[in-house]
């Protein structure tokens, strides 16, 4: 018995998919969304909702996949998709709150991450309020600029700049207080 390998070539799995291959569109779907789910989670606290949210956003995909021009990767295409749909989630539960302070010049947050748990550094990340939150990671996790974070979340660019200098004030602190927790537990040792 002859094995055939399914299309395993992500062309041949998109364009299958469009067609409506529903095999093809379930291997699309298991490629992305352990990946997809995390990006989700970054945004959404709650697991239950982020997979709700990455669950709606392929569904967006999968209408939408006759758009994809392939100019770049379909995992950022997509990846996109999942950012746009937590922001959405986000704006319909009204988690957002931004206030407008004086933007002051922001520093880069010390790589600190290789040093601290990935759990430790989410759980981090998603106390901060929800505005600071977003803000943050589509600037330093997802790579957008002010000007286009400012109209994703319908806010002015003094206002994205306002927010992430805020988060990152506030992670620091966070992070020097875990510094200092750390210090004293290793002396009491």
């Amino acid at each position: 018995m002859k094995i055939v390998s399914l299309y395993t070539n992500e062309k041949q799995l998109i364009k299958k998919s469009i067609s409506g291959d529903s095999n093809c569109q379930k291997l699309l779907y298991e490629k992305f969304a352990p990946k997809m789910l995390g990006v989700c989670r970054q945004y959404i606290k709650d697991v239950q909702f982020a997979e709700d949210v990455m669950i709606s956003a392929f569904v967006k995909v999968f209408r939408n996949l006759a758009s994809f021009e392939h100019r770049g990767s379909f995992e950022g295409w997509i990846r996109k998709i999942m950012v746009r749909e937590s922001i959405s989630f986000l704006r319909k539960k009204q988690f957002v709150v931004y206030d407008d302070e004086a933007y002051q010049q922001v520093e880069k947050l010390e790589e600190q991450s290789s040093i601290l748990d990935v759990e430790y550094v989410q759980q981090l990340i998603d106390n901060l309020p929800e505005g600071y939150k977003m803000v943050f990671l589509l600037y330093a996790i997802e790579g957008y600029k002010h000007h286009e974070i400012a109209e994703m979340l319908h806010i002015s660019e003094g206002t994205s700049k306002s927010q992430l200098f805020k988060a990152r004030k506030m992670l620091q602190e966070n992070l020097k207080l875990q510094g200092m927790t750390s210090r004293t537990q290793s002396r009491q040792k």
